[in-house]
């Protein structure tokens, strides 16, 4: 196969482009509206064409074939093998080509792309100048307008001879205002979105320059001018304000916590426990999150943690444990291997939760009952259980080797004069992120779960099984909240006491994490920074010495703050 560029000389192409941008370099003018008008940019894009059209674009158009035909059907068998062999001999033919052309290709990529940067200055510029210049006229016109509009008002306000005449005349004026107004908002935007649109088209021709290869530079640059352009202080307070809020408070902590002779709050040691604190937390969170996408919410998420802790430090208790679970006992689990009494505490944990979750989860599901209720009812029945089980007796430490396995620390180092180590627990809490992040993104389940939250009855008119999608969130997070109860009996002794108030703390760290009470919104990244920013928030409290009970408070302030914005928010979406 011979070479394309053996039969096409771009020296004079690249000899005229090379002359244009010397003169526009000398303050030349370009009068185009658009990239896509200029003559030698267009000869670019031919001329990368013709080196691209047996070559790599061929290549592509074959595998969109050849995925087609897996998917096809229609054919038979010895039909869709042929197709594809026939395709996979044509591609090693364009493999060919495109070897032959790749060096030729990105020279002359390199060459287009820097004439079209150094035109498109010059175009922008000239777009921008034409714009700002209609802009002014825009708001000239528009002030003289709109100062014809109150003089003629108040003319006929004067001569008017009764309060109804005057009443009709201020009501026509605040119309012909209002009107006025949104003319000249409109008349306004269209030319900020000519201007706009001249960069977003230099980038798309850039990229079909180099054949849809985005630079990262570019990429960059186009994203913080589209945030410029559609930014609105009054969305941008209302999205983040809590955040904000959040973020002075812990400046304030960070300040203060020195002066009142706590100690430097900013601390490796003190991060790291944050991060400890909210690993197990996690566990929960992403577990409520998918109910509160489906506009639910899980009130048995404390319970749901004592039962798996219970489970989890009978099993793994060092020697006989004396508590006895509905007058069964002692316990003894000792010869059975650790890696054996770690799984089955682990499998019974997600097991009794998920039980416990298909219970709450089917009455919601089946019966339409709210989650709300669901979950409360599960809740007393896990609660009068554990209580009356164990009678409130907590079950102990478990094994000291197994804990620090699991539930321990690794020492990185002395830094600052501070022992500083890195809590084991923070793994597992990172995996379950990206476990949670995979479903929810990735899956044809995770995209149910948003239909359904967004609207049940278009989903299912749309085929999707609104019952088992339900049922399975209700899985997952029993799931979700066994992994976590497993997890917690490493951090304290286990009694049904263990997780009181957590369902509150999860349900919070969602909430401020942007997880939408009226559904279909929000992010698994939002829950796991709700949960880092609420226990953090927990802490610092904690770390100036306030309170436990005040700390109520702050948290609840925190709540209604969050649900508040987010209903301004679907509010305005009405």
């Amino acid at each position: 196969m011979e070479n394309f560029m053996a039969n096409n000389n771009y020296d004079d192409l690249n000899a005229r482009a090379a002359k244009r941008i010397a003169e526009l370099g000398n303050d030349g003018v370009v009068a185009l509206k658009s990239l896509n008008d200029d003559d030698v940019l267009k000869q670019y894009q031919d001329a990368l064409y013709g080196l691209r059209e047996n070559g790599v674009n061929k290549i592509m158009e074959l595998n969109q074939s050849i995925a087609a035909a897996k998917k096809n059907k229609m054919l038979s068998a010895e039909d869709r093998q042929k197709l594809i062999s026939d395709c996979t001999a044509q591609i090693n033919e364009a493999k060919k080509v495109a070897a032959a052309n790749k060096q030729a290709d990105a020279e002359l990529s390199r060459h287009a792309v820097n004439y079209a940067n150094v035109l498109a200055k010059k175009v922008i510029a000239g777009v921008n100048s034409e714009q700002d210049a209609k802009i002014s006229t825009l708001k000239d016109f528009y002030t003289k307008k709109m100062d014809g509009i109150k003089a003629d008002a108040a003319k006929r306000i004067a001569a008017a001879s009764s309060a109804h005449d005057k009443d009709t005349a201020r009501y026509e004026l605040k119309s012909a205002l209002f009107d006025a107004k949104n003319k000249r908002q409109t008349e306004l935007d269209r030319c900020n979105d000519v201007k706009n649109q001249a960069f977003t088209e230099h980038v798309q021709v850039n990229r079909t320059l180099r054949n849809g290869k985005t630079n990262f530079a570019e990429d960059m640059e186009l994203n913080w001018k589209h945030y410029v352009y559609n930014f609105k202080a009054t969305k941008f307070f209302l999205d983040n304000g809590l955040y904000i809020a959040i973020l002075l408070f812990f400046i304030i902590c960070v300040i203060i916590a020195p002066v009142s002779g706590a100690g430097n709050l900013l601390t490796l040691p003190n991060i790291f426990t944050i991060l400890e604190q909210s690993s197990t937390r996690m566990f929960y969170a992403l577990g409520v999150a998918g109910l509160i996408l489906i506009a639910g919410t899980d009130l048995s998420v404390g319970r749901m943690v004592a039962m798996g802790s219970v489970i989890t430090g009978l099993i793994l208790h060092p020697g006989t444990n004396i508590v006895k679970f509905f007058s069964m006992g002692p316990w003894n689990f000792t010869s059975m291997p650790m890696g054996c009494r770690l799984a089955m505490a682990l499998v019974l944990s997600i097991f009794f939760c998920v039980l416990f979750s298909v219970f709450a989860g089917f009455f919601t599901a089946k019966l339409k009952i709210h989650p709300f209720i669901s979950t409360l009812a599960t809740q007393l029945i896990i609660y009068g259980l554990l209580f009356f089980g164990t009678t409130g007796t907590p079950v102990g430490s478990i094994d000291g080797s197994v804990k620090d396995l699991i539930g321990g620390r690794w020492v990185l180092g002395v830094i600052n004069g501070e022992l500083v180590t890195f809590p084991k627990l923070i793994i597992p809490a990172i995996f379950a992120i990206i476990v949670a992040w995979f479903i929810w993104n990735k899956t044809i389940f995770g995209k149910n779960m948003y239909a359904v939250g967004g609207n049940a009855e278009a989903a299912a008119v749309s085929g999707i099984s609104v019952f088992r999608v339900t049922l399975g969130i209700f899985i997952m997070a029993g799931i979700f909240y066994g992994c976590g109860a497993f997890l917690e009996a490493f951090r304290a002794n286990a009694s049904a006491g263990t997780g009181q108030g957590y369902e509150m703390d999860a349900i919070a760290a969602c909430v401020v994490g942007g997880i939408s009470f009226n559904g279909g919104i929000g992010k698994i990244g939002g829950a796991a920074i709700g949960v880092v920013i609420f226990t953090g928030l927990t802490y610092c409290l904690t770390f100036l010495h306030i309170d436990t009970n005040l700390q109520f408070v702050f948290k609840g302030f925190i709540i209604i703050a969050a649900v508040a914005l987010d209903s301004i928010k679907y509010l305005k979406r009405k």
